[in-house]
C-alpha cells in the first residue's frame, strides 16, 4: 500500500476554548438527519475525572455551531465517554449513555424531544445496530485497571475475587429490559487459564462487542497484573446467550478492532495463530470460530491503530496513528480497491505518558453517508471535535 498526501476540507464544530469531545471510534455521533452530533463537554482536560466530576451530554447543532446540553452524568471517561450514542431504533430522538445514581451504574435512554427516561439495571458496554440488545461489564473494575476506560466509583465490589462467578458479561434485553449474567469471569478462566502455567491471575474484560446481527460477541479478555507489569490479551468470540465459547487467539497482544460482517473482524494483534503471520503485531483481518485470516496491506499497519470500515464501501476505512516522533497523529484513509492510504491530516498532540488515559485519540467516526468523518483533537490547546470531508475521494 502506498502513501499518499491529500488536502480536504477540515474543520472544528465544537464552539471555541472548551473542552469538548465525542469519544469512541465505533460509536454513531451524527443522528439521522446528519444535523446533529452528540458530544461531551467537560470542566477539565488536564488530569483523570474522580468520583464527582461531571460531564455534560448533549449535541451540536451542525448549521450553527451551538451545542444544547440534555444531561450530565459521573459515570464517563476520557476515552469512551459514558458511551454516548444515539439509539438505533430512534435515531433522531433518543440517545442512550451511562448514568450513575451514587452507588451504581445504569444504562440510560433519554428522549431528547420530550425528556421521557429509561434507567436499565446494567450500563451499556455496547449496544446492537438493531437496538435491541446490549452488553455489560464491569465498570467498577476497569476503572481500577484502567482509569481511562472505567468509571470512579465507590469501588469494585469483587475487588478481592480473581475471577467471580458472579461478575462477567451481562445481556440487557432493552425492550423488557430484563438483564443476565451470561458468562461470567469464572467461566473465562476455567476455559483460558491454563495459558497462565498455574499462576491464579485477576480478570478482566476491556473491550466488548456484538457482531453486526449481534448473534456473537468479542470480549478482549485481559488479565489484571499489579501495576507496572504487562497485561496479556486474549481474544474470546461466543453466542450471545454465552454459550458456543471459541478462543480467536491466545493471550497475547491485541488491541483495537472492527468487525466487519457477522464473521469477519479487522484486528491490531500479533496474528500468532494465522498461517499469514509475519512474527509481529500488524492490522489481520480474522475469521471467527476458525483460525483462517489474511494480513492488511502487508507491511504497513504495523503501529496500533482505530480501524473502521465505511458504511457504504467496503473498500474504504478510515483510521489514526498513535505519536509520531514530532508528536502529531495522523488521519487517514485507506483505498484498498487502489491500494493506496490518503493522509488527511497530521495534528499535534503532546505525549503524556505520565497520564497517559488522558491522551487525546483522534478516534475517527463515519457519518452515515460514508462522506464525512468527525474526529477528535487536542491540536488547538482544547479538547474540540473536528469533520473532515472525504467526498471528493469517496
Amino acid at each position: 500500500m502506498k502513501l499518499v498526501s491529500s488536502s480536504v476540507p477540515i474543520k472544528r464544530i465544537s464552539p471555541a476554548d472548551q473542552e469538548m469531545f465525542f469519544g469512541y471510534y465505533d460509536l454513531n455521533p451524527y443522528d439521522a438527519t446528519g444535523k446533529l452530533h452528540l458530544a461531551h463537554r467537560t470542566a477539565f482536560a488536564d488530569r483523570l475525572q474522580v468520583m464527582g466530576d461531571k460531564a455534560e451530554l448533549g449535541f451540536i447543532e451542525l448549521a450553527t455551531g451551538s451545542f444544547e446540553v440534555v444531561a450530565e452524568t459521573q459515570a464517563w471517561n476520557f476515552q469512551q465517554g459514558a458511551m454516548l450514542q444515539w439509539n438505533p431504533k430512534k435515531p433522531s430522538d433518543e440517545i442512550l449513555f451511562n448514568s450513575f445514581d451514587g452507588k451504581e451504574f445504569h444504562g440510560t435512554c433519554l428522549n431528547i424531544k420530550t425528556g421521557a427516561r429509561r434507567d436499565y439495571e446494567m450500563p451499556f458496554a455496547n449496544v446492537s445496530k438493531d437496538g435491541k440488545w446490549a452488553i455489560s461489564i464491569n465498570f467498577h473494575r476497569l476503572y481500577d485497571f484502567r482509569p481511562g476506560y472505567g468509571y470512579a466509583s465507590v469501588g469494585d465490589p469483587f475487588y478481592w475475587q480473581k475471577h467471580s462467578d458472579k461478575d462477567g458479561v451481562f445481556i440487557t434485553d432493552l425492550e423488557s429490559g430484563e438483564t443476565k449474567l451470561v458468562l461470567s469471569l469464572q467461566q473465562i478462566w476455567d476455559y483460558s487459564g491454563a495459558f497462565f502455567g498455574g499462576r491464579d491471575e485477576k480478570m478482566i474484560i476491556n473491550h466488548i462487542t456484538f457482531n453486526p446481527s449481534a448473534t456473537r460477541f468479542l470480549a478482549l479478555v485481559r488479565n489484571f497484573p499489579k501495576k507496572g507489569e504487562r497485561h496479556d490479551t486474549l481474544l474470546l468470540t461466543a453466542n450471545r446467550d454465552g454459550s458456543d465459547l471459541y478462543m480467536l487467539s491466545d493471550y497475547g497482544v491485541q488491541s483495537h478492532y472492527w468487525w466487519i460482517d457477522d464473521t469477519h473482524v479487522a484486528f491490531y494483534n500479533d496474528g500468532k495463530e494465522l498461517a499469514c503471520c509475519r512474527g509481529w503485531a500488524n492490522n489481520y483481518i480474522l475469521e471467527d470460530k476458525t483460525h483462517n485470516g489474511e494480513i492488511m496491506a502487508d507491511g504497513f499497519f504495523v503501529e496500533d491503530n482505530h480501524m473502521s470500515y465505511s458504511p457504504t464501501d467496503p473498500t474504504k476505512m478510515i483510521t489514526d496513528t498513535y505519536w509520531d516522533a514530532k508528536d502529531m497523529r495522523h488521519l487517514q484513509l485507506a483505498d484498498f480497491s487502489k491500494d493506496i492510504c490518503w493522509e488527511l491530516g497530521r495534528f499535534y498532540s503532546p505525549h503524556t505518558d505520565e497520564l497517559v488515559d488522558i491522551r487525546c485519540d483522534l478516534h475517527p467516526r463515519w457519518r452515515f453517508d460514508g462522506k464525512v468523518v468527525s474526529f477528535d483533537s487536542i491540536h488547538e490547546g482544547y479538547r474540540g471535535i473536528y469533520e473532515a470531508d472525504l467526498s471528493e475521494l469517496v
